[in-house]
């Protein structure tokens, strides 16, 4: 059996939207695409509890980066403590994809550049800089920043930027 490109791949629970959430983020991705659909058998119906040959999984790629979404029922909901983070380098793929993830999504988990897509997955839609400008030994620029990102919910790259050189 060939070993996958990546160790890590997250699997992200749903109850039975796995092959709907699939095709919404590789649409939303450029260099995406879906991969593998798997379905259920009659064996381990007891577990599983799903109707045998509706769809169980499917693997996908975002940007290069393998996922699997998996229907297995409503006994699990996604939660803050797990978030996609998308580090955007231009203002216009902040808007896409902050436009895209929280169409049809819950406006009030939307702060700081976070949001939760129609599914109830968090997502990060953030500058790429994020990391560089929160871990700067400049102090005050990091205070600057972390204020003028505290009062937004889709993040403004230019006002950041702005607040973290001091302008």
């Amino acid at each position: 059996m060939p070993r996958l490109h990546h160790r890590i791949q997250p699997c992200l629970w749903f109850d039975q939207q796995a092959h709907q959430a699939a095709t919404f983020y590789t649409g939303v991705f450029p260099d995406s695409r879906l991969g593998a659909l798997s379905h259920y058998a009659e064996a381990g119906r007891e577990q599983h509890g799903q109707q045998p040959g509706s769809v169980m999984s499917v693997s996908f790629e975002l940007l290069g980066q393998p996922f699997l979404a998996l229907n297995a029922g409503p006994h699990f909901k996604f939660s803050e403590a797990i978030s996609l983070m998308v580090l955007c380098d231009t203002q216009e793929e902040i808007d896409h994809y902050w436009n895209a993830l929280s169409q049809g999504g819950d406006p009030a988990a939307q702060q700081c550049g976070w949001l939760k897509d129609r599914w109830g997955v968090s997502w990060q839609v953030t500058p790429a800089v994020f990391e560089l400008w929160i871990t700067s030994p400049d102090r005050a620029a990091v205070e600057r920043y972390m204020s003028a990102m505290m009062t937004m919910k889709k993040l403004d790259l230019a006002r950041l930027r702005a607040a973290f050189e001091g302008r």
